[in-house]
């Protein structure tokens, strides 16, 4: 019985003791230290968004010699686009005419409806300079000289850059992928024409108008077409075929990383 009195006194001293604060001799405590945090970029390829690609130049964008009907080099890079970082749907048009040559791709810069499709487009991809070459080809056939095609090459580069000019009057901000030019008369003669020169000084004016430009990118393809051992020609000897195009497009996709998609696309893009 003491003990049952003791030990009720003690928690009743106890009850009595919670009603005042618990920690009297106790220093105020200092204010809380927000925490900081790194800034949070949420990065441009995490919001998905739809790309419009438009399609000029030649054949080659047409994707003639395809015996696939695939739409050659075209249509497999931008169905591939699909699978990059940042994208949601792609939308496409080509414009490409077989046998365009670059006067003929100025005079269609002129038309409404082509200058509204630039405006809007986020990709202009094309090739041309193959048929203002043949053109000296054909001309001068039997009496073929060096000096005519740097006459045509230096009226080509005029017309290039011209190009070049007005699509980025009409949009600063697409991106401009060109392709290379290729030689395929090595295929019906091994003799040393000064056609490879010829042909190597016509890419570098091409690759040198896209360095001006601060959003394009040059796509060289010599290389894959220098023999057919490979058998990426059609049968005209003059095209690629399908497996030709499948190189073609592997190519555009390797120098597109190279020249750097995030940076071209301000980082809303990447591979």
């Amino acid at each position: 019985m003491r003990r049952i009195i003791i030990l009720s006194l003690v928690f009743s001293l106890f009850l009595s003791g919670c009603k005042s604060p618990l920690f009297n001799s106790t220093e105020p405590l200092a204010g809380r230290m927000d925490t900081e945090f790194d800034e949070w970029n949420i990065p441009g390829t995490f919001i998905l968004k739809d790309i419009y690609i438009v399609g000029l130049g030649d054949s080659l964008t047409v994707g003639l010699g395809d015996e696939f009907k695939r739409g050659g080099y075209f249509t497999r890079l931008t169905n591939a686009m699909t699978e990059w970082q940042g994208v949601e749907e792609v939308e496409v048009t080509n414009l490409a005419v077989s046998g365009r040559r670059s006067d003929r791709l100025l005079q269609q810069l002129e038309e409404a409806k082509t200058r509204n499709y630039i405006k809007n487009a986020d990709f202009v991809i094309f090739t041309i300079g193959g048929n203002d070459i043949m053109k000296v080809v054909k001309r001068d056939l039997f009496n073929l000289k060096k000096q005519a095609f740097y006459d045509e090459l230096e009226q080509f580069t005029s017309r290039l850059n011209e190009i070049f000019t007005i699509i980025r009057t009409l949009n600063s901000d697409a991106i401009i992928i060109v392709g290379g030019l290729y030689n395929p008369f090595t295929l019906v003669t091994d003799e040393e024409t000064g056609f490879e020169e010829i042909l190597s000084d016509w890419n570098d004016a091409i690759e040198v108008q896209t360095e001006l430009d601060e959003k394009s990118c040059f796509v060289p393809v010599t290389d894959l077409f220098n023999s057919n051992s490979n058998m990426v020609y059609h049968t005209d000897f003059f095209h690629p075929n399908a497996k030709g195009y499948e190189e073609m497009a592997n190519r555009y996709l390797e120098k597109i990383a190279e020249c750097g998609l995030f940076q071209l696309s301000d980082g809303e893009l990447d591979m």
